[in-house]
């Protein structure tokens, strides 16, 4: 996988994500919501969700943890994702010849 692999997926899903997005919740979920709208004096439960969704992108980019699922899944990080180019290609490495044995120490 790569760059534009990843770039690819994550176009097919945001068209897939409607604007109304159905979710079912199970019990303790329901409940969780529930008291976190009573807490912060919200009619619209999906202002919480769409704050939900925030904190957990905000906390798996802090940790590492979106970068980990990048490098498995895609062979990128997300500041690879952000810049659009991957770190050879910012330091130059794919117009680097290669370094085989005859050719180790022609530069």
């Amino acid at each position: 996988m790569s760059l534009d692999d990843l770039n690819d997926d994550i176009t097919s899903q945001y068209s897939d994500l409607d604007d109304e997005l159905a979710v079912d919740l199970d019990r303790e979920t329901k409940n969780e919501l529930a008291m976190l709208a009573a807490v912060f004096e919200t009619d619209e439960p999906a202002e919480l969700l769409r704050r939900g969704v925030h904190l957990l992108y905000r906390q798996a980019v802090e940790s590492g943890d979106l970068d980990f699922h990048l490098r498995s899944a895609y062979d990128v990080t997300y500041d690879e994702y952000l810049s659009g180019m991957t770190y050879d290609e910012m330091a130059g490495g794919d117009s680097l010849p290669s370094l085989d044995d005859e050719n180790r120490y022609r530069m």
